[in-house]
């Protein structure tokens, strides 16, 4: 079990080392850790976010286990030597195209979710965001037209094989649960959308079991706050994606609480918290770490099928958070080792 360790920038490498810890609790005799530097850090050392013998080692390495990139020192650099290049590069490079993002209810903290209570217990998802392609990484630019004024573009394009293995993903993912799939366009006003949702009709002859529905994307974002309980798995876009799995963290109560997986074809992946570096509270042991041991649960399961020691990760992560072990983004005063040492404590 060869596993990368990009820590990152801001709390990245405080919520990484309690992840690591986790891992080593399980007595996990294969286990073998390589560090890396990506994002601000990589760029200070090395002159780059994803410097080569960082992507040596990703090729390298089984899975991923990825921190957070982001420094508001860093804005001012050209796009491609911004730290968030770091992570667009890994998906690109390692071809990681479909992006797992659970958000559930945790039992006892439905009132940490901005949602009444008896709508936010029910929530249980699966966000399936296809990763590699879209808006995000179509041609882009700012030009100046014939009568001076600037306009900047981003073209979004989505071709049908990229859909079709998203789809794949999508429905598969559903077989292993209630066997319903929601899949989110806006076929309506774009013919990316209508590609989009031509192709995963096409696909669901294969998975007849499979209960699948469509819905625009604002509208899937008003059914989120309106009645979440009727999603159990969502196939989107790169853009639509990442927007609805962070409404989605939020309907939950905290972004402190998500993990996320992004695979590749097989089972290489790159897991991480879906939460930011954020800056401002580096350094200060208060992050929230349990979305990156939770991401250590998912590299587990996705990448080794080590279902029985990612399980145990995740009930210890909700009897700390039964037991009242919460951090400031829950309302708790709980720093970040102390968090971490609950959650062997319980496993």
């Amino acid at each position: 079990m060869k596993i990368a360790v990009f820590a990152g920038d801001g709390i990245g490498p405080e919520v990484t080392h309690e992840a690591i810890r986790v891992l080593h609790a399980l007595g996990l005799n294969d286990l073998e850790l390589v560090e890396g530097d990506v994002g601000a850090a990589a760029y200070r050392k090395h002159g780059h976010p994803l410097p080569p013998a960082t992507l040596a080692i990703a090729h390298d390495c089984d899975a991923i286990l990825f921190g957070s990139v982001g420094d508001f020192d860093c804005d001012h650099l050209e796009r491609h030597l911004r730290p968030e290049q770091a992570i667009l590069g890994l998906r690109k490079e390692l071809g990681l195209f479909a992006n797992l993002r659970p958000a559930k209810v945790y039992k006892g903290l439905e009132d940490m979710s901005t949602l009444r209570p008896e709508i936010a217990r029910v929530i249980d998802m699966v966000i399936v965001r296809e990763s590699n392609g879209d808006v995000y990484f179509g041609e882009k630019g700012i030009r100046t037209l014939p009568d001076g004024r600037r306009e900047g573009y981003d073209i979004m394009s989505y071709a049908e094989d990229e859909v079709r293995r998203i789809a794949h993903v999508g429905f598969r993912t559903a077989m292993g649960r209630k066997k319903q799939l929601c899949s989110v366009d806006k076929a309506n006003v774009l013919e990316t959308s209508q590609l989009w949702r031509d192709v995963v009709i096409e696909v669901s002859a294969e998975y007849p079991e499979v209960e699948l529905s469509h819905l625009y994307v604002d509208n899937a974002a008003m059914q989120m706050v309106k009645s979440p309980g009727q999603f159990d798995v969502i196939v989107t876009g790169n853009m639509f994606g990442d927007i609805l799995s962070d409404q989605a963290s939020m309907c939950v109560g905290s972004i402190g609480l998500l993990a996320s997986a992004t695979m590749a074809e097989g089972t290489k992946g790159l897991f991480e918290p879906i939460h930011g570096s954020a800056p401002d509270i580096a350094g200060k042991g208060i992050a929230n770490p349990m979305a990156q041991i939770l991401s250590a649960a998912m590299l587990l399961r996705h990448s080794f099928g080590k279902e029985a020691e990612a399980a145990r990760i995740e009930a210890a992560v909700a009897k700390a958070l039964a037991d009242g072990i919460c951090g400031g983004d829950l309302g708790g005063s709980h720093g970040t080792a102390e968090i971490g040492d609950a959650v062997l404590a319980r496993l």
